[in-house]
């Protein structure tokens, strides 16, 4: 999920947030990630932070922060509600985008940044 940062705080434009199915799943996202910043001519080093639980790393590129969840970490701290971020179905079957009902399967498919798409508990 990509959070619009602009205008609700000065530490990065972007959050992007997503999901890892375990901590191997996470720390190899998270090194992915990492190279591809690199590779893309990111100048300055990439911090990561929590790679060595890899519950929850953080990865700063900069005007983008990137925060890589194993499944349960990410339900706990809900960043996306935190942060007032619309968010889109679980229902891995639907196209229809955020509007769509709130599915009850816990094993959603990947969303564009890796991670399963989760809905808001109100």
């Amino acid at each position: 999920m990509v959070i619009d940062l602009r205008g609700k705080t000065a530490i990065a434009d972007y959050m992007i947030v997503a999901t890892g199915r375990s901590q191997r799943h996470v720390t190899t996202l998270a090194d992915h990630l990492v190279e591809r910043i690199k590779k893309a001519g990111h100048r300055r080093s990439v911090p990561v932070e929590g790679k060595a639980r890899s519950d929850w790393v953080l990865v700063d590129a900069g005007d983008v922060i990137v925060h890589l969840f194993r499944p349960e970490v990410r339900d706990f701290y809900n960043l996306e509600k935190m942060w007032g971020a619309a968010q889109p179905s679980t229902d891995p079957d639907s196209a229809a985008g955020p509007d769509s009902p709130p599915d009850s399967h816990s094993d959603s498919a990947p969303d564009s940044t890796g991670g399963p798409a989760r809905e808001a508990t109100a």
